[in-house]
């Protein structure tokens, strides 16, 4: 017998769903694999840096089966077959699985991941990490993208000597443009972080780092951020059309109409977002269609925001792409004194991406540009476009 709609995963976007579901009377079970309450995954860098405690990040409560995992679906009797034996009946059946992290083909790592090298994705990659960080200590972060530098910052103020290696040119670089990254990259440094970037990790002995040009850095705690990717194998053994992540149209429908799919394991006009804006937005969404409303989902125009706090707190915001091409005007100021940059990037009448760095007073009115894919007022010069009020 068919009980309302099962939400698999119990992260941002689940959650969101389930919560919006509740409120307005709908029946729902989510089925979650961690054993924890859900939580603000972004707020992992601030419990290993132990400034917030791991029950402060807690989600607002929902009904949550916590320690089961999904083993499979069984679409021709709307069931999820849980890994403990357990079948759970659905009318509709949301997947917000999310992502795994991504561990990098290095030698050493074939058999499982050796003592003392974690991921940084769930709140037990974070306790394993506060337990064995102390003063002192030897950390590698394998990962310059945005994970890897709120890790790096994290362990710094925890007083653990930190090694960062990037493959890439810069820090950030799905974000940033060189100058901003430059800026980050100097951040770290006054914490005491040593950055390595175009630095290819070849394996691991133990917890010591093999670079590719057979330097070795001695390490007692390892940390791979080296990115996300959907989970995608639950929709593929079910027979779902699969991409990047899994195949949904506007009504955030897969292959199969009683399934749906939101949040990082999601892949919408061949885009998957692995952010918290569109996980949001997506589950809005969604719940405006399975409590009977008119709603489609064409999309999210995603804004990055970081704080990275310690010596001289830096707080970041980055939107679409700052690299201009030939013919977009673009504004930029430094002011190298505070360590602040802004930067936008405008083609014809429409903002096209920004950074912005220190000072982040114009970032309400530009933010607001972007999302909405508005025209620039005419009268508006160029330049104003920095200033404290965004001149919009």
């Amino acid at each position: 017998m068919a009980s309302g709609t099962v939400v698999i995963g119990s992260g941002t976007a689940g959650a969101r769903l389930a919560r919006q579901l509740v409120a307005g009377g709908a029946p729902v079970t989510v089925i979650g694999e961690e054993p924890h309450a859900p939580y603000n995954r972004l707020l992992l860098a601030e419990v290993l840096a132990g400034r917030y405690a791991p029950e402060v990040i807690a989600l607002p409560a929902v009904p949550v089966r916590r320690g089961v995992r999904a083993a499979a679906i069984d679409r021709e009797r709307r069931l999820v077959l849980c890994e403990d034996g357990t079948p759970v009946p659905y009318d509709r059946l949301v997947l917000a699985t999310g992502s795994n992290p991504v561990l990098p083909a290095l030698r050493g790592i074939a058999q499982g991941l050796p003592d003392g090298v974690h991921p940084f994705r769930t709140l037990d990659d974070c306790a394993a990490q506060s337990a064995a960080v102390r003063p002192g200590i030897r950390a590698v972060v394998v990962g310059g993208g945005l994970l890897g530098v709120s890790a790096a910052r994290a362990l710094a103020e925890r007083g653990a000597k930190v090694v960062l290696a990037q493959q890439g040119e810069h820090l950030m670089e799905r974000q940033l443009d060189v100058s901003a990254s430059q800026l980050v990259r100097a951040h770290l440094e006054a914490m005491g972080v040593e950055i390595h970037t175009e630095c290819r990790v070849r394996g691991l002995r133990g917890t010591d780092v093999e670079l590719a040009d057979g330097y070795v850095l001695d390490a007692e705690l390892v940390v791979l951020a080296c990115g996300v990717r959907p989970r995608t194998k639950l929709a593929q053994d079910a027979g779902l059309d699969v991409g990047k992540g899994i195949l949904v149209d506007d009504e955030l429908r897969t292959s199969d109409p009683y399934i749906h799919a939101i949040g990082d394991c999601a892949e919408h006009e061949g885009r998957v977002y692995g952010l918290a804006g569109p996980a949001l937005e997506q589950a809005d969404v969604l719940a405006c269609l399975l409590t009977g409303k008119t709603a489609r989902y064409t999309g999210t125009r995603a804004l990055t925001r970081l704080t990275l706090s310690g010596p001289g707190a830096l707080d970041l915001a980055a939107f679409g792409d700052p690299t201009p091409r030939p013919g977009d005007d673009v504004v930029q100021l430094a002011d190298a004194t505070r360590g602040a940059y802004r930067k936008v990037v405008v083609r014809g009448d429409r903002l096209v991406g920004g950074v912005l760095l220190g000072d982040l007073a114009a970032v309400g009115a530009l933010a607001r540009a972007w999302e909405g894919d508005e025209a620039l007022p005419e009268t508006v010069p160029l330049l104003h476009l920095l200033t404290n009020d965004g001149g919009l």
